[in-house]
C-alpha cells in the first residue's frame, strides 16, 4: 500500500458520501464549529459511548451554560452531567469534564494543551479524544482511532489488531502523514452509511472486489 493506493481509497470514499448525500451527525460538526479546541475536547468525552445526533445536542447545551473552559470550571458537576444527559455514562463525564477544567485552569493557564501525553493525562482522555483535540483544535497530525476506524481498517485489511490503540500505532506505519487528519472524519461517515457495524452495504461499496471483509458474516 503506497501513497496512490491512499489516494484513490480517499478519493473513492468520499465520492461515494457526495452521492450519498449529507452524513448523519458527527461530532467534529459540533467540535469544528469556531475551531475551538476546548469545543473539540468536550464534545470528543461527551460523543464516547453516545449516538451522534445526542452528542451533538448535549454540546450545544453544555456551551451556551459554558462557552469557555472557565466557565466549565465553575460549574458543578451535576450541572454539568444534567446539562449533558442523556449522553452515556453522563454522570462520570460530568466530573471529568469537571475535573478537567479545574486542571486547565490551574495548571495550563486556562489553556487546552497541545501535547499528546499532557492530553492523555486528563481524567477520561484517551488516545482518540487526544487526538481528535490535536487534529480538529490546533491541527496537529495524530491519527484518530475510534471504533469505526478500527473496524473498518481491520474489515478492508489495512491492519490485523485487536484494540483502537493497536491500530493507532499500525495506520501510523503504513499511512502517508498527509493523510492523518482527514482519516477519521472519512471513515467515521463512511462507516456510518456503507460500511456499517454490523450488516455492511457491501453491494454499493467501490472497493467491494477488493475488499478482504474480515469479520463480516453478512453483508447488504
Amino acid at each position: 500500500m503506497d501513497e496512490n493506493y491512499f489516494d484513490n481509497i480517499f478519493a473513492l470514499f468520499s465520492e461515494k458520501m457526495a452521492e450519498m448525500g449529507s452524513p448523519l451527525p458527527s461530532v467534529s460538526m459540533i467540535a469544528e464549529e469556531d475551531n475551538d479546541p476546548y469545543r473539540v475536547l468536550a464534545s470528543t468525552l461527551i460523543s464516547l459511548r453516545t449516538k451522534d445526533a445526542v452528542t451533538m445536542e448535549a454540546s450545544r447545551r453544555l456551551f451556551r451554560i459554558a462557552p469557555s473552559i472557565n466557565a466549565l470550571s465553575e460549574l458543578d458537576a451535576d450541572v454539568i452531567a444534567e446539562t449533558i444527559k442523556p449522553a452515556g455514562f453522563y454522570r462520570r463525564k460530568g466530573e471529568q469534564l469537571k475535573k478537567i477544567a479545574c486542571i486547565i485552569r490551574d495548571e495550563y493557564n486556562s489553556e487546552i494543551p497541545s501535547d499528546m501525553d499532557v492530553l492523555l493525562s486528563l481524567p477520561g482522555v484517551g488516545i482518540k479524544t487526544a487526538s481528535l483535540v490535536l487534529n480538529l483544535g490546533f491541527g496537529i497530525d495524530a491519527v484518530c482511532v475510534d471504533c469505526h476506524v478500527h473496524e473498518i481498517s481491520n474489515r478492508i485489511g489495512w491492519v490485523d489488531t485487536k484494540t483502537p490503540e493497536e491500530t493507532e500505532k499500525e495506520l501510523r506505519k503504513i499511512l502517508p502523514r498527509r493523510f492523518w487528519i482527514p482519516l477519521n472524519e472519512l471513515l467515521v461517515r463512511y462507516g456510518q452509511l456503507v460500511c456499517t457495524p454490523v450488516s455492511p452495504r457491501c453491494s454499493i461499496c467501490p472497493i467491494n472486489a477488493s475488499c478482504r471483509k474480515k469479520g463480516v458474516e453478512r453483508s447488504r
